[in-house]
């Protein structure tokens, strides 16, 4: 039987590259983007952009977000904080995802294994966050979690064979993170697709509900 995949944000880095990785395993994959109309920041696009999309799908990869948005990166201390980036940050990163997860009951088969996932960040965690900064990101992905954490519950009851989970991707190696990820490891977006994909692989419905960073391992809250 066909698989069947949902890409949303299958333009950037990593959604292309699992749109790739995908394509090449023989999946069907249904992608949008912004070129599609797909702008979290005209909430109603969402609903717009998903009423065209016919499931089920095996795979629904909610690979949208941003770290940097209108010119306005990490801020290093609290002092930085402004109410116009950090509510940017939630509308990319937090309630974005939230209102794509509105849609997903339809989109998802009942009768066997399916998987939600969105990306997010390390940084989100809050039991793993020892340097601060970085306060709006931290906070939307944090926000993310919880509301991937509910989805999951809530999936359960109509759809048993659910998985729905957050996965942190790493450092991904792009013109940002030569700005913002000096230190830190770097995957092509390629690597990184397939590291995602070999956990998604991986998951039982006992799974549903929890963090997972790229190499599979459980990341706290």
């Amino acid at each position: 039987m066909s698989r069947n995949a949902l890409i949303l944000g299958a333009t950037g880095g990593i959604g292309a590259a699992v749109h790739a990785h995908l394509s090449a395993e023989g999946w069907a994959v249904t992608a949008r983007s912004r070129k599609d109309g797909l702008d979290y920041d005209r909430p109603d696009s969402v609903t717009q952009t998903l009423a065209s999309v016919e499931g089920p799908f095996d795979l629904v990869f909610i690979a949208t977000g941003a770290l940097v948005i209108d010119g306005h990166g990490p801020e290093k201390a609290l002092k930085h904080l402004t109410a116009d980036a950090m509510a940017a940050q939630f509308r990319v990163n937090t309630i974005g995802p939230a209102l794509v997860l509105r849609h997903v009951a339809r989109l998802l088969p009942r009768d066997r294994r399916a998987v939600v996932t969105a990306l997010s960040a390390r940084v989100g965690s809050i039991g793993d966050n020892r340097l601060g900064g970085w306060h709006s990101y931290r906070a939307a992905k944090a926000a993310l979690n919880q509301i991937m954490h509910g989805a999951a519950i809530e999936l359960s009851r109509t759809h048993p064979q659910s998985i729905c989970v957050a996965l942190h991707p790493g450092t991904v190696g792009t013109a940002l993170t030569e700005t913002h990820g000096r230190g830190h490891d770097k995957v092509t977006p390629t690597k990184a697709a397939e590291n995602l994909l070999g956990v998604i692989d991986g998951l039982g419905v006992e799974d549903s509900g929890h963090f997972f960073d790229w190499a599979g391992d459980r990341v706290v809250w």
